[in-house]
């Protein structure tokens, strides 16, 4: 049954809105970060900016640690978004595919551990980093992130794995292959949708992590970018608008970019997938 004219019609309009409704915030900081400071200051702003200016890109270059703020907080994601993939990896695999009673444990422990606050393990947290020597450096903030990030990634990749039939690897051990021949050959290609997917989860979450970085983190040449945003707002609420959002801007441009990368290949590799299945 074809969809008539007039619904067709309506669903662009729907997901024409939806794209405006998604669009609009990261709109609004481009035009706020090409307004001048008296523009901002206005009790009635204006939507477009009267005069643009890329001052406010210049302040937050030149008179910021921007550039190497970003460096750490990409080194931050990459490294926690690789480690926790390959940790997860395996023990996914071991939760989809044996039934134990540490399965049960396992699956537990990661329900439960989505329900403690951030708020609660600071303290802990602080305490062992300290005694690891691994407070103030980028390695112990990767390792916090890991370990925070493990459980839901863990969850969601048995998932991914648990969607691939057992008949293939049944069917590949009965042709002769042998066990790491067909995690290789057979799992591995079908759950590349999947290990892309989790690792753009943990990239993310470690880009945009804030509270975590504030506690382990006080050296200003190891800050990642939100610590860098957070120190726009000044005593009493004052906050510097203009440069806040070009740096806002800057700061969200790199994760905006790995994301369209990873999508292309998220994609390709669902298709692929499906052919091999």
């Amino acid at each position: 049954m074809r969809t008539s004219a007039p619904v067709r019609a309506a669903q662009y309009v729907a997901l024409a809105a939806y794209a405006v409704f998604l669009g609009f915030p990261l709109l609004w900081l481009v035009l706020t970060s090409l307004k001048s400071a008296p523009e901002l200051t206005r009790l009635t702003p204006t939507f477009l900016p009267e005069q643009p200016t890329f001052e406010n890109f210049r302040v937050a270059v030149e008179q910021t640690t921007l550039l190497t703020a970003l460096r750490n907080s990409l080194v931050v994601a990459i490294a926690t978004a690789l480690v926790t993939t390959i940790v997860a990896l395996p023990a996914a695999y071991a939760l989809a595919r044996y039934r134990s009673v540490v399965r049960n444990i396992g699956i537990g422990w990661i329900l439960l551990s989505q329900v403690f606050p951030f708020i609660l393990i600071v303290i802990p947290v602080f305490i062992v980093l300290r005694n690891l020597g691994l407070l103030n450096t980028l390695v112990g903030l990767v390792l916090v992130y890991v370990v925070w990030s493990l459980p839901f990634t863990l969850w969601m990749l048995q998932g991914y794995v648990a969607a691939i039939p057992r008949d293939l690897e049944e069917a590949a051990a009965t042709d002769g292959a042998g066990r790491v021949t067909v995690l290789t050959r057979i799992v591995f290609p079908l759950l590349l949708p999947g290990l892309v997917a989790t690792s753009m989860f943990a990239f993310i979450s470690a880009w945009n992590e804030f509270f975590f970085a504030l506690v382990v983190i006080q050296d200003p040449d190891l800050q990642t970018a939100p610590l860098l945003l957070a120190r726009y707002v000044g005593a009493e609420g004052s906050v510097n608008l203009g440069p806040l959002a070009a740096t806002a801007l800057l700061t969200t441009l790199p994760s905006l970019l790995v994301f369209a990368v990873v999508q292309r290949k998220l994609v390709s590799g669902m298709l692929s997938g499906s052919v091999k299945g």
